[in-house]
């Protein structure tokens, strides 16, 4: 087997492993980092809903609070602030979703799905937690979702919510007497749900991943075409000259043409060798003529 080509096997040997090994970790990386990403923008959507129920508790509530005994005005309710300020956000942007999902909500619109009462049983069974992210498929693919536990911690907002009676005439003839009651203070009552797609930035890190193994592939073939090229120049042909000569002296031939090599390497070294070889046996095979 030519040693050009023993070499180049076991640079394709090594190639495929780094390629392989490369695009795993490649994939892995950018994988992770899409998961991070869709995780990053699910949070900022979060705190973007955190700060209008504050906003909605802190100025809005206050100035309703005179017009609130005479007829009900959802714009005073923190959860419905935060979802119709999101649900502005997804007219441009479908694909995300904001929800409050509740088990017994005062609007019907909250009621929890069969995959948010699973969400919301895990907190309410593990009280410690305060955050839960999964992921679940859709109709526009693989989503992404974080859930955060909703619980009454003020004594006052249970006004609303403890029993018909209690709470204000306007509300209950807005929604009616069967729904939003019986809650009890710290009880874990639903979850704040925000989804955000994965499929941007899935696609996004797909296309990374075929960039760099491009590049990947296209520098291991410059390399091997380098090294291919400086094998044969500084090796091959050379060692090869060199054992057609010595063939040459072999079977008698002591005219041949010198081997002359300048470079200071080992292929310098062997060719220096060679010619002290050859000077030692034309002098032999002279003395031997006489």
């Amino acid at each position: 087997m030519k040693l050009l080509l023993k070499f180049n096997l076991v640079f394709l040997l090594v190639f495929a492993m780094g390629l392989g090994a490369s695009s795993y970790v490649a994939r892995k990386l950018l994988q992770e980092g899409a998961h991070a990403e869709v995780l990053d923008r699910g949070r900022l959507l979060m705190e973007s809903a955190v700060a209008v129920r504050s906003y909605t508790i802190g100025q809005i509530a206050p100035l309703l609070e005179t017009q609130m005994t005479y007829t009900f005005l959802p714009q005073s309710i923190p959860a419905y602030s935060a979802t119709e300020v999101l649900n502005t956000l997804r007219k441009n942007h479908p694909e995300y979703a904001y929800k409050e999902a509740m088990l017994n909500p005062t609007n019907p619109r909250d009621r929890a799905q069969a995959w948010e009462e699973d969400v919301i049983q895990k907190f309410r069974q593990s009280t410690d937690t305060t955050e839960f992210i999964g992921q679940r498929s859709t109709p526009t693919g693989l989503v992404t979702y974080i859930a955060r536990p909703i619980q009454i911690g003020n004594a006052a907002c249970l006004r609303c919510h403890s029993t018909v009676e209690a709470a204000p005439k306007p509300l209950v003839e807005k929604y009616g007497p069967a729904n939003g009651f019986g809650w009890t203070l710290n009880e874990v009552l639903g979850a704040q749900v925000v989804s955000v797609p994965m499929s941007v930035p899935l696609a996004r890190a797909d296309r990374a991943f075929n960039v760099v193994m491009a590049l990947l592939v296209g520098v291991f073939l410059m390399i091997g075409l380098a090294l291919n090229l400086m094998l044969w120049k500084l090796v091959i042909r050379p060692v090869s000259r060199l054992s057609e000569l010595s063939d040459r002296v072999s079977l008698g031939e002591l005219d041949a043409p010198e081997f002359d090599v300048k470079s200071k390497d080992e292929i310098g070294s062997l060719a220096e060798s060679f010619t002290r070889m050859r000077k030692s046996m034309v002098h032999a095979m002279r003395m031997l003529d006489t």
